[in-house]
């Protein structure tokens, strides 16, 4: 290989290394709103139970199984080898949100339920501010138009054509045509 082409293979690889670099310094947070704007979307994760404060406030000892399902739902964890426990676990994993996990458990005896403990659970309020992500003045559309407006759409708009037919002064009982155009065209 002749010496100058091995001098310009350097001098490439040389200057592709020097742009990698100061690529790599250059990724400031302009660059990663950027680089997050064009990521793609990310699926929305919600798995479990939600339980509310006023649910566990609800929970009595001695309820049956029954009505503990009613009152909190399925629960996600029920264990052969537990059979007196059953865990209730909610977590989401949503852009833009904090991810959540909590956990509640139950614990029942031959009476019914003998206990319950778990995490802190959030009122229905609580837990809906939560996972709401609220737009900053959003842009909502104007839905009427001004009588202006109207006026200037009505003055664009051009004349309807006389009817051809005018010896009929009832226009609602128009005759269909007698026959319709194709939908697709023959040549196929």
């Amino acid at each position: 290989m002749p010496e100058f082409v091995r001098s310009g293979v350097r001098m490439a690889a040389l200057l592709a290394l020097g742009a990698s670099v100061a690529a790599c310094g250059s990724f400031n947070e302009a660059s990663r709103k950027f680089a997050s704007a064009i990521t793609p979307y990310k699926v929305e994760v919600v798995q479990g139970n939600v339980i509310t404060k006023e649910q566990v406030d609800a929970l009595q000892k001695g309820m049956s199984r029954q009505q503990v399902k009613d009152l909190l739902g399925t629960p996600l964890l029920a264990s052969v080898f537990h059979a007196n426990r059953w865990d209730y676990v909610f977590t989401i994993k949503r852009k833009g949100v904090p991810e959540q996990e909590r956990r509640f458990t139950v614990y029942f005896n031959d009476t019914g339920l003998e206990r319950f403990e778990g995490d802190e659970m959030p009122s229905e309020q609580e837990f809906v501010a939560s996972v709401t992500t609220s737009i900053k003045n959003p842009k909502v559309p104007r839905l009427e138009a001004t009588p202006e407006e109207l006026a200037k759409y009505k003055a664009d708009q051009p004349a309807p054509a006389p009817s051809a037919d005018t010896s009929s002064s009832d226009t609602r009982t128009a005759t269909p045509p007698a026959s319709y155009p194709p939908l697709e065209s023959p040549q196929r």
